[in-house]
């Protein structure tokens, strides 16, 4: 799991990032919020401090939210619970109170992706005659191996981790693509979309949601 530390405290963010390994977690360190906007699509969780110098952290809290669904820790030294309220409605899955213990911090990171990430637990993702072996990196549809880029996969991943959610083009661009913005988003991602109904033998297993996004279908494999 990657754990994007954010927080200008150069000490202290070294210090929780040495935690982090020392328990598993593949962590690294930023100093301001313009990189943790332009980073957290490659994190698992974001740790972010609030006292931020370059922008608002509530508002990095919400910007990061509204292009993925990467589980956020808000780290504050307000204690009022009007901040504690702020801290959740901009995005955040949780906030911690300066000063913490260890065991406190590490409980918290480990509950939060335990809740908002179940699916990156499983090595295998069946979704009626679909499965997707994760570990590998390979997907099967009835039996027979799909052939598909590493795009491809990436995108049918994503869409099968949570088969009922409808994915925006910004969050797939995150997530696929490691791009926030891009002005060729649209036409990239209608590309392999199509290429992948291709792959899949049936148009009804990608749906488009007009105006929103995209989500996983049934395919006509599964009406039979």
């Amino acid at each position: 799991m990657r754990v994007l530390v954010v927080d200008h405290d150069t000490a202290c963010a070294r210090s929780v990032v040495h935690l982090l390994r020392k328990n598993g977690y593949a962590a690294w360190s930023v100093g301001t919020g313009a990189a943790a906007l332009e980073l957290h699509h490659q994190a698992d969780l974001v740790l972010i401090d609030l006292g931020l110098r370059d922008l608002d952290g509530l508002q990095v809290c919400a910007d990061i939210r509204a292009a993925a669904d990467t589980p956020i820790i808000a780290i504050t030294e307000r204690t009022t619970e009007l901040e504690r309220v702020l801290c959740l409605k901009s995005g955040c899955d949780d906030c911690l109170d300066k000063p913490y213990g260890v065991q406190e911090l590490m409980a918290r990171v480990e509950a939060v992706l335990r809740r908002a990430r179940p699916a990156m637990n499983c090595s295998r993702i069946v979704h009626g005659p679909l499965q997707i072996d994760v570990a590998r990196r390979e997907a099967y549809l009835s039996g027979k191996q799909l052939s598909l880029t590493r795009k491809e996969f990436d995108l049918l991943h994503t869409l099968a981790s949570r088969p009922g959610t409808v994915f925006s083009r910004r969050e797939l661009m995150a997530r696929v693509w490691q791009k926030s913005v891009a002005t060729t988003a649209g036409r990239t991602i209608d590309t392999h979309v199509n290429s992948l109904r291709n792959k899949l033998g049936d148009k009804s297993w990608i749906l488009t949601v007009r105006g929103v996004g995209f989500r996983l279908g049934r395919g006509m494999t599964m009406a039979a």
